[in-house]
């Protein structure tokens, strides 16, 4: 991978941006609810508001952690040390680094 801050980059905001995107929905489903006045946990038709909510949450949790990771990498690409293992050193394979920009550890040290 020859200059990988382009990809991280556009991962990092990417996810950040999903992230407020979900958070906007989470508040969007809090405000539906204090306005209307259901008993959505005894409700047999579908999920309930609270399930909802966790899966945005869930999501978002996993955007904030992918924009983390980006900005990790960023910062080892910053310090010379991307595409290096932190485990072992070695260098992490070309098609590694290709399928996942964000790998802190060889293919050996993943497993």
């Amino acid at each position: 991978m020859t200059d990988p801050t382009g990809q991280l980059r556009r991962t990092r905001d990417e996810a950040l941006a999903l992230a407020e995107r979900l958070l906007r929905d989470m508040e969007a489903v809090a405000e539906a609810r204090e306005g209307a006045n259901v008993d959505d946990e005894h409700d047999p038709e579908g999920s309930t508001i609270a399930y909802e909510r966790s899966q945005l949450d869930a999501v978002r949790r996993s955007a904030l952690e992918r924009a983390a990771d980006a900005e990790a990498a960023l910062g080892r690409v910053a310090d010379g040390t991307f595409g290096r293992c932190e485990r072992c050193a070695a260098r992490i394979g070309e098609a590694r680094l290709e399928a996942r920009p964000t790998a802190r550890l060889c293919i050996d040290c993943a497993r």
